[in-house]
């Protein structure tokens, strides 16, 4: 395979100063151009770029260009793909002629339309899964060989032109053929059409593969939609802080890290009490689950409700504050005009005198309007700050009740579990035990600090579990709470200030159009 070799010139990395060339050469030349030059470029707001032929050995310093949605870094020495995770609106990538061996590094570019790596050092198609927008995909002149490799290209429902002419694997006489068949929404092969008479050929050759495939892929999207789905409803209760509380998790992890518990199983009778044990606990833990849910649905209600309010109340305002404007237009139109063609002089002082204070009267107006709407929507934060932190209060102090619960059913099996414990050392002394136990059970049963410290342990370490599951609840729900507080506090603010700004920009344009009057007058 042809590759480009390094140049007598210094290999380069991407660096700011070439980043600005770049950026400089690709922007417009004219006046525009230089005052950009002069004001400085915000790299946030390039959407394409061009960094072709400059003998690039690495990708690097990319990040700041966020909205990037079209790259080319063709024809440099580039080893590695890399350092392209922040370009996450990129449709278009060009990294042809490089020195790549490996596809990696595109798992973030979900937005990705068209790639071309074509003329690099690639043996194998990988590695592309989340790159489902896939359109055009050009992977010519590299060491693809196996036709095998082809098949992975059905993950991607949206190709429609590929590129793979310049492999080892093309000059396979089933190569076409295979494609056709295993690819059957590809429109361009090689840069030509894969017709009709193509495709049926291959369906036929290839048919009872594809079908026996097909139903693979069928079994295998069924397992994945059952997989998501359990994902999205782990999720959900995640939101409402009771994930795995549905069932007996919480309980199986308190024996999972309990290696004495396995050793006091033997005990008579413990099996049964831990049986007990277990169905009284799940059905406290299942309880709260269900509490959880409802609460996290009074919450969610709470907030929409909360943004409901608000956003009327904001429309409200903003159709009153388009009224005052419109209606001050209305009254002032062409109201310069009008007062400049006045031969009175005195009469045109008094109509500028009047539209003076008609400006100043609009700009109290809008502020006071303002301002009415900043106490409106203070009232309204304060009760939602309140409904949300006493709906909070309210699911944990029910949340430690119920967790009490499983402390006292932990307290009372620790109790009984003692119990038989001290019963069965006091038969073992007395050579009255004859059941068969474990060797290393029965070690527990030396003396009584030995049984009575291995009883203790695994009462701590399930409640210990059972704490930090209560804590754990605890904190993320007054995290919420304060997180969501915080950004409507926030919200608000950044609102104001900029209705503010809004205000004082429309009136100081006004102002300098009557002062620009005045100077020409």
């Amino acid at each position: 395979m042809t590759s480009r070799l390094y140049d007598s010139i210094e290999p380069n990395v991407i660096d700011e100063e070439m980043l600005q060339k770049a950026v400089e050469e690709q922007g417009p030349q004219e006046e525009a151009g230089q005052l950009a030059k002069r004001e400085g470029i915000n790299f946030k707001e390039v959407k394409e770029l061009q960094l072709d032929f400059r003998n690039i050995l690495k990708i690097d310093n990319l990040s700041q260009f966020a909205n990037l949605t079209k790259l080319q870094l063709d024809n440099n020495i580039i080893e590695k793909i890399e350092a392209l995770d922040s370009l996450v609106h990129l449709v278009w990538l060009d990294l042809s002629f490089n020195n790549i061996e490996v596809i990696e590094g595109l798992n973030a570019l979900v937005k990705l339309q068209d790639l071309s790596l074509y003329n690099n050092r690639i043996s194998k198609i990988e590695n592309l899964d989340t790159l489902q927008e896939l359109q055009v995909f050009s992977i010519g002149n590299n060491n693809i060989n196996t036709l095998e490799n082809m098949i992975y290209l059905r993950k991607f429902k949206n190709l429609r032109t590929l590129n793979l002419s310049g492999n080892p694997v093309c000059d396979n006489e089933l190569y076409a053929t295979f494609i056709a068949a295993y690819l059957p929404d590809l429109v361009y092969l090689d840069f030509r059409l894969v017709d009709d008479n193509m495709r049926e050929m291959a369906l036929i050759k290839y048919q009872y593969a594809i079908e026996e495939m097909k139903a693979g892929e069928y079994v295998a999207f069924a397992k994945q939609q059952v997989q998501e789905a359990a994902e999205k409803e782990v999720a959900y209760h995640k939101s409402a802080y009771v994930e795995y509380l549905n069932g007996p998790f919480l309980f199986d992890s308190m024996y999972a890290d309990d290696p004495e518990a396995e050793k006091l199983i033997y005990l008579p009778g413990v099996a049964d009490l831990l049986e007990i044990y277990k169905t009284k606990f799940v059905a406290i833990c299942e309880a709260l689950f269900e509490y959880g849910l409802r609460e996290h649905e009074r919450r969610e209600a709470e907030v929409t409700l909360f943004y409901e309010c608000l956003n009327e109340a904001l429309a409200d305002n903003e159709a009153q504050g388009t009224k005052i404007i419109q209606d001050f237009e209305t009254r002032n139109h062409r109201a310069l005009d009008v007062i400049q063609n006045l031969s009175d002089s005195q009469i045109t002082e008094s109509k500028l005198a009047e539209y003076r204070d008609d400006l100043s009267k609009l700009s109290e107006t809008l502020m006071n309007l303002e301002m009415q709407l900043v106490d409106q929507l203070e009232e309204v934060i304060k009760d939602f700050e309140r409904s949300i932190l006493d709906l909070v209060a309210i699911f944990i102090e029910n949340e430690q009740g119920l967790m009490a619960q499983c402390r006292d059913l932990e307290n009372h099996h620790h109790e009984k579990l003692l119990e038989i414990a001290i019963n069965t050392l006091e038969k073992v002394v007395k050579s009255e035990f004859d059941e068969e136990l474990p060797d290393d059970v029965r070690m527990l049963f030396v003396d009584k600090d030995t049984i009575v410290n291995a009883v203790n342990a695994s009462h701590d370490i399930h409640l210990l579990k059972i704490d930090n599951r209560e804590d754990d609840i605890i904190t993320k729900a007054n995290g919420w709470a304060s997180v969501i507080i915080e950004k409507v506090h926030n919200d608000e603010l950044n609102r104001n200030r900029s209705r503010v700004l809004e205000i004082n920009q429309y009136v100081d344009h006004l102002r300098s159009e009557l002062e620009s009057w005045d100077i020409m007058e």
